[in-house]
């Protein structure tokens, strides 16, 4: 099974120039996963008739939201984070409520949950940083309940560079939105849950990244971020055959990533 990701920016202006198209003839996968659509479904029509497609959009039109195309048609459909875990976690800021952002997809399969998520960016002046904490706490808390029903894989933009290795100036942004501790922290916390990076399990050296400035022809020079992953429950580790990058698919300022696993 190849299980694709991509933050695709808008998928309004990717599908007008052709790109998404290109991207799902040429890569084929089995489910794919979507962030920062920036849509309602009925906004816009993707003639992609092999594929089952579960939205989840931003109240707030133009905005966030998340959706997962797959050929397999799921056993359940989860959208948003459970009403529990949501009252529980403080999500809601002077910017609204996380909840209601449309960040998370969930559809459940026989052996196992897929869950897309687009973590909420803590700004530049990590204004929101206070409600990114939350929600990476309560995220995890919902991937932890799935889990003890069935093994769990999560992708998506996560809006932080784990370690030293996942950005090409460290230094320059330690302490910066995407690189700091609290956001790292909430990473790490995700690995000791269980729940394994399997890119870099796979491929421990530096310089791959998923995202790039508009500025200074950043990815042109490859001065990036990886802030997109794919998460598995360790007892899938067995399966897994690759996880990849993708930088040479453009439309976004993210490139998809990919893993493949045999079920």
């Amino acid at each position: 099974m190849k299980i694709y990701s991509w933050n695709v920016n808008g998928i309004r202006a990717v599908h007008k120039k052709g790109l998404l198209q290109e991207f799902m003839t040429k890569h084929q996968p089995d489910v794919f996963c979507i962030q920062e659509t920036k849509a309602q479904q009925h906004q816009i029509e993707v003639d992609l008739p092999e594929y089952e497609e579960y939205w989840c959009s931003a109240e707030k039109k133009g905005y966030a939201g998340t959706a997962i195309f797959t050929k397999e048609i799921p056993q359940r459909v989860l959208l948003g984070l459970p009403k529990h875990l949501a009252n529980k976690y403080r999500l809601i800021d002077q910017y609204g409520d996380t909840n209601t952002e449309g960040r998370i997809v969930t559809v459940e399969f026989e052996g196992f949950f897929i869950t897309t998520v687009y973590t909420p960016n803590a700004k530049d002046d990590l204004s929101r940083m206070g409600a990114r904490q939350q929600w990476d706490q309560a995220f995890l808390a919902y991937m932890k309940e799935l889990n003890q029903i069935k093994p769990v894989i999560f992708c998506g933009d996560f809006n932080v560079a784990h370690t030293e290795l996942d950005l090409a100036r460290p230094k320059e942004n330690r302490g910066k939105k995407g690189f700091t501790d609290e956001e790292r922290a909430g990473f790490d916390a995700m690995e000791h849950a269980g729940f394994v990076d399997t890119f870099r399990y796979l491929h421990p050296e530096g310089g791959n990244y998923t995202w790039w400035s508009h500025w200074g022809d950043a990815r042109e020079r490859n001065v990036g971020w990886r802030i997109d992953y794919v998460m598995i429950s360790k007892v899938l580790l067995p399966l897994l055959k690759n996880a990849r990058i993708h930088p040479e698919v453009f439309g976004s300022d993210h490139c998809p990533i990919s893993i493949e696993i045999s079920l």
